[in-house]
């Protein structure tokens, strides 16, 4: 069956409420081990269902904001699914009671994420839960809407993308003050929603006993084995090796445009004569990347071969599109969802790897595990998937780029190490924003310059007031609906360029290490599924430094032949 014809099913509370109260029946009144494991799965299969059902609709509003129906139904869920997060609380209260849990074989990752929801969760702030997730769709939807006009024609915040890398340093500019007019109209918007978002996160916050958000954020993140002190000792190793590195990439892009110095919407330029752009289009990338996970692995090729065949992706970017790219799964179908925004640039094939690369994990972690809970591990270990895949796709780039093979793995090994920075500044910016929930819109704006100065000091934002002032952070949607997933991506960038440097190195259990690290799926905590696929953990001393080293003498051999 074809994703679209996937039947959404509107579940109402009641019908919701009565299943849970059966199955949590079922599990308080089991009489050994194996009955209590019995009830915990057969009561799974309905916590996925009810899943599912909230993903067709998360999805299907995400692919049409305007579409009245969805929109509804988002709304509907928005409002429930706090309602539904108080009868999980319940059945989490009941597994961590169970006096014998070691013998029902259920990993124990998923009672340390029982805990963390306990903790993050009381039916007092069911209000305030609702609130969040309205005022998280208005973000959303206001960069949804955007209608921009652009040389006669109508772009939205995706499609003005290719104008943005244009070699005509004119229109690149024109593009980006576009965007930036966009932003600027907008301003008291983007101001009042992140405003409201602080003010009920950080009520939340104090209602469940915690000193600030912040705190609470790493139980939502379930962040078992590292903390806020890790964090950020970590961001400064990143501002001490990585952003002077990044301050020679950029003086070396300066120096190919032709330019004494980058203006803000040179950036994104990274060859004079153009970016590597990908050769085909929709059809004809997805037929390549057939074809690279064909030749990669026969895991790879039975994958993708299933998502071709139930069409499980949506990729084009359209009116009223939600921005943006993620992988979802669908418990019923035992399948997952990629969702994207291809406009013609290099980022279409990212697509075709990381979020690929998110669906293939969870492709193979049902073949071993069925808890809903742990079909995906926590964000920083999702990552590592999607942006391994990313690297472990190097040597097959040649089927999407051609004769601009090599520009490609340049940039692609380039952004890798200019993105480490940027994800600590988003990182650092939301720590000091929890911090000071009291600061004014102003302050904030003031608050995200000041950091953008230490980790990315060559930006010049001259001749665009909003950027000169801080408003750049309103473009980074996991700010406003993520709060704190982004140190992620940084994190799991280091153990993929791990993974990258083995493959330089032709160590040949490689691969093996990631099929391994993809078959356990959430069943193991971050630090220990790094230490399992035989890689070292970010916070680790020296573990920058070497695979710097070796992956930045490969950028420099491409940086020679270009």
């Amino acid at each position: 069956m074809k994703f679209k014809d996937f039947p959404y099913t509107h579940l109402s509370y009641e019908e919701i409420r009565e299943a849970y109260e059966n199955g949590l029946k079922k599990l308080e009144e089991a009489k050994d081990p194996q009955a209590f494991r019995a009830a915990f799965d057969e009561f799974n299969r309905f916590r996925g269902h009810v899943d599912t059902e909230m993903t067709l609709v998360s999805v299907r509003h995400s692919i049409n904001t305007a579409d009245e129906f969805y929109k509804k139904e988002q709304e509907y869920w928005d409002e429930t699914g706090p309602l539904v997060q108080a009868l999980e609380d319940r059945f989490y209260s009941i597994c961590l009671a169970y006096p014998e849990r070691e013998a029902t074989g259920i990993p124990e990752v998923f009672f340390e994420l029982a805990s963390f929801a306990k903790e993050s969760f009381s039916e007092e702030i069911i209000p305030d839960l609702q609130e969040e997730n309205k005022v998280t769709n208005e973000y959303d939807v206001l960069k949804a809407s955007a209608k921009i006009e652009f040389d006669g024609e109508i772009h939205n915040l995706a499609s003005l993308g290719p104008k943005l890398s244009s070699t005509d340093r004119e229109v690149r500019s024109r593009a980006y003050a576009a965007v930036n007019d966009f932003y600027t109209a907008h301003e008291q918007e983007f101001d009042d929603i992140y405003d409201r978002l602080v003010k009920v996160r950080t009520r939340i916050a104090h209602k469940l006993g915690y000193p600030s958000f912040t705190e609470l954020a790493y139980k939502r993140m379930n962040r078992f084995d590292y903390n806020e002190d890790d964090v950020a000792r970590y961001r400064k190793m990143i501002l001490e090796e990585v952003v002077p590195l990044t301050r020679k990439l950029y003086a070396s892009q300066a120096k190919r445009l032709g330019l004494e110095k980058l203006a803000c919407y040179d950036e994104s330029l990274i060859f004079a004569d153009g970016n590597p752009l990908p050769k085909g289009n929709r059809e004809e990338l997805v037929a390549a990347a057939a074809e690279m996970y064909h030749e990669m692995s026969p895991e790879t090729d039975e994958f993708f071969t299933k998502m071709r065949e139930q069409e499980l992706f949506d990729l084009e970017t359209k009116p009223n599109k939600q921005m943006g790219g993620y992988c979802t799964g669908v418990y019923d179908y035992g399948v997952p969802f990629i969702f994207s925004n291809f406009n013609g640039t290099r980022g279409d094939v990212d697509v075709l790897t990381h979020e690929a690369g998110h669906a293939f994990q969870m492709y193979q972690t049902r073949k071993h595990v069925d808890i809903p809970d742990l079909a995906f591990p926590t964000y920083e270990s999702c990552e590592i998937h999607s942006m391994s895949m990313e690297f472990f796709a190097h040597p097959w780039m040649e089927f999407f780029f051609k004769e601009d093979e090599d520009k490609y793995l340049y940039t692609h090994i380039r952004e890798a190490f200019t993105f480490l920075p940027y994800g600590c500044l988003v990182d650092h910016f939301q720590h000091e924003v929890y911090r000071h929930p009291e600061y004014s819109c102003e302050e904030r704006k003031q608050l995200w310059r000041d950091l953008e100065k230490q980790y990315k000091p060559l930006t010049d934002y001259s001749g665009f007031p909003l950027l000169e002032k801080g408003g750049w952070f309103y473009r980074q949607g996991h700010i406003f609906s993520s709060p704190f997933y982004y140190i992620d991506y940084t994190l799991a960038q280091v153990c993929a360029l791990q993974f990258f440097k083995r493959t330089l190195e032709q160590d040949p259990d490689t691969w093996k290490d990631y099929l391994h690290l993809c078959s356990l799926g959430g069943t193991m905590s971050f630090v220990s599924l790094v230490k399992e696929a035989g890689l070292r953990s970010p916070f680790e001393g020296g573990c920058l430094t070497d695979t710097l080293q070796k992956v930045g003498a490969e950028l420099a051999r491409l940086e020679q032949n270009l």
